[in-house]
């Protein structure tokens, strides 16, 4: 017959359910299976977070429901993650984001063939119906100066 441990945790563990508990010390925060470290980040680290815990999902060492619970974080929230972890891996987490602030519509082929609508006087919402994109985009756009709306006496 083999020997029968017990999970031990540090004193300030908190607990997601009996055999995953999880402890923020110095700024690194640890996640514990049954009393060993199985995982860690940074404090501030918002990808490594839903990275982890949507692991820890996936595995089955805790429900959606408890990481909502324990890091009062929205239900929702844990699901959309546990499901992107799901369907497209680790990388959702940790890929840069490739637009750097940018409309992903308004790319420099299209600035230009709707800048050259605009100079011939066409208005904004019948460009916006053509290119199947907001009025709103087009406007913001020509506020940023990133397109430039002309004047015509008519």
């Amino acid at each position: 017959m083999g020997q029968l441990l017990l999970p031990i945790f540090p004193n300030d563990t908190k607990m997601v359910n009996s055999t995953l508990g999880v402890r923020d010390y110095k700024g690194k925060v640890s996640y514990f299976h049954c009393g060993e470290s199985i995982y860690s980040h940074e404090s501030g680290d918002l990808s490594g977070f839903r990275y982890i815990t949507s692991n820890l999902i996936q595995q089955g060492r805790c429900t959606i429901q408890e990481i909502a619970d324990t890091f009062h974080v929205s239900f929702d929230s844990v699901s959309r993650w546990a499901k992107q972890y799901g369907e497209k891996g680790e990388s959702v987490f940790f890929n840069a984001e490739l637009r750097h602030g940018r409309s992903h519509k308004l790319l420099p082929p299209v600035l230009e063939r709707i800048q050259g609508k605009l100079n011939t006087g066409q208005s904004v919402n019948s460009i916006a119906k053509q290119e199947g994109i907001s009025e709103g985009s087009i406007r913001y756009a020509i506020s940023q100066g990133r397109l430039k709306k002309t004047l015509h006496n008519r």
